[in-house]
């Protein structure tokens, strides 16, 4: 059974100011009205434009389960799921007590905003209706990771723990200045400063992107313009693993490396660069991102690829030191006030954890690096709150391509830190190995693979909510 990339982002945004809720603790519910509703029976509906999507086994243990599902392209249909995507999964909770939420958001793209709301909404209609909750934990992919996090951040007396799985953690204005560096530089060195990469008219949207694709594609076949593809790849540390079907390249198989970073960008993030960048400019009342100020030979000395991109050049008799002058010399893109606020309100983690968090990553992801965990990590150190937080990351190519058995480990490694009130060795790869593989098929479409893994640095770290240099 094929693996999925579930593309999925992030994105916070409030409504109307910050909505404030109080939890109260409540007894475990003996029953709930709404015990029974699964599968086909679920309960389904809109709330405030959102479509949700509510399951209550009739064995509810009294926890919710709250699913923030990940970046969905603005389309016809924007249904809601409860469970991750995933019937497996879903079912195995299900039959374990837990009960299953989630909303669809009432807007896509970059939807933090209406995320926030409409989730919480959902959790206030559950309590409505289904019973009170003794636990309620947020988990979600991708740009539902964000939203996961940025749940508990804003809402931290609506739930008891948060499972963030391949999330935007480095935050929205960091994610969106490293890919416009490496936006930036595709422009700069291979098209020839001719395409716009921030401030898109929408009437030309479709037509900018199949031309950077195009020059993208004509670029991959000589030596320069693959070691110019595998430096603009530097700048946002795409990983040289794309296929989770085919071993991770060798260190030194740069070629290869390579090669995978061109389908990252031409399969997976070009979508996000073109696309996806537009409709976040257009929420956001312009465009949130700058490169004022930054050093590119700087940038790429931090960056976890450098080696590849030094011999690609090497082979392909081009100069480094020039690429790395023209980046610098050119000129620089400032970033919108009105739209930084907008993206520092929706959301800048600060790092402040008031539960237990777990965060579930891969190692060649190429959409949310796994460098964003670093940056996680870095604010909720900052914070001093680094004994909530544990990160666990596993050896697989490609964006949230978790398999069930995966999840349900790292799911019941959570809640044995609810339970217990400690992590002790729980998040050990070996061990999460060992529980992953104990569930058997059909759980396990491929061998565990947890593993012990510590990121490189997150290039563009933003983690100052009160920064206001970014225009100048």
């Amino acid at each position: 059974m094929k693996l999925r990339y579930l593309l999925v982002l992030a994105l916070l945004v409030l409504v109307g100011g910050v909505m404030t809720t109080s939890r109260v603790a409540y007894a475990a519910p003996a029953t709930s009205s709404c015990a029974g509703d699964v599968g086909p029976a679920a309960l389904i509906g809109t709330i405030g434009g959102a479509n949700y999507k509510i399951e209550v086994p009739a064995n509810w243990n009294g926890t919710l389960v709250l699913y923030s599902h990940g970046y969905v392209f603005p389309g016809p249909t924007n249904p809601a799921a409860s469970d991750v995507g995933d019937a497996l999964t879903g079912g195995a909770l299900l039959s374990q007590g837990y009960a299953l939420a989630g909303s669809s958001y009432s807007k896509q793209g970059w939807a933090l905003e209406q995320a926030f709301t409409d989730q919480i909404a959902l959790l206030d209609f559950f309590d409505q209706t289904c019973g009170h909750p003794t636990r309620t934990i947020a988990w979600g992919h991708s740009l539902g990771g964000i939203i996961t996090a940025g749940l508990v951040q804003l809402f931290p007396d609506r739930f008891d723990a948060a499972l963030p799985m391949c999330g935007v953690l480095a935050g929205g204005i960091g994610t969106w200045n490293q890919a416009l560096d490496g936006a930036f530089a595709f422009n700069v060195l291979l098209a020839g400063n001719a395409l716009p990469i921030v401030h898109f008219n929408p009437a030309q949207i479709s037509a900018n992107f199949s031309q950077a694709e195009g020059i993208l594609a004509t670029a991959q076949q000589t030596p320069q313009g693959r070691a110019r593809i595998a430096l603009l790849s530097a700048f946002g540390d795409t990983p040289g693993w794309f296929n989770s079907a085919s071993p991770e390249p060798a260190a030194n198989d740069f070629a290869t490396q390579e090669a995978n970073q061109f389908l990252w960008a031409s399969q997976v993030d070009f979508a996000f660069v073109f696309f996806a960048r537009a409709e976040l400019e257009a929420r956001a009342g312009g465009n949130p991102s700058w490169n004022t100020g930054v050093n590119y030979r700087v940038q790429f000395a931090k960056s976890a690829n450098k080696h590849e991109v030094e011999a690609l050049y090497n082979q392909a008799g081009l100069s480094l030191n020039h690429d790395l002058d023209a980046l610098n010399h050119a000129p620089r893109i400032a970033a919108d006030p009105q739209a930084v606020n907008y993206l520092n309100h929706f959301i800048t983690f600060n790092g402040d954890l008031d539960m237990p968090v777990l965060t579930l990553h891969t190692t060649g992801d190429g959409l949310v690096v796994n460098q964003d965990e670093q940056a996680y990590k870095r604010v909720v150190d900052k914070a001093g709150d680094a004994n909530l937080l544990r990160q666990v990351f596993v050896h697989r190519a490609g964006h949230c391509t978790f398999t069930p058995a995966e999840t349900l480990a790292a799911f019941q490694t959570l809640i044995n830190r609810l339970n217990t009130g400690r992590w002790d060795d729980s998040t050990d790869p070996n061990l999460l190995n060992q529980e992953a593989a104990a569930l058997g098929q059909p759980f396990n479409i491929a061998p565990p693979a947890f593993i012990r893994f510590h990121p490189t640095l997150f290039l563009r770290p933003f983690d100052n909510p009160h920064h206001h240099g970014f225009h100048h």
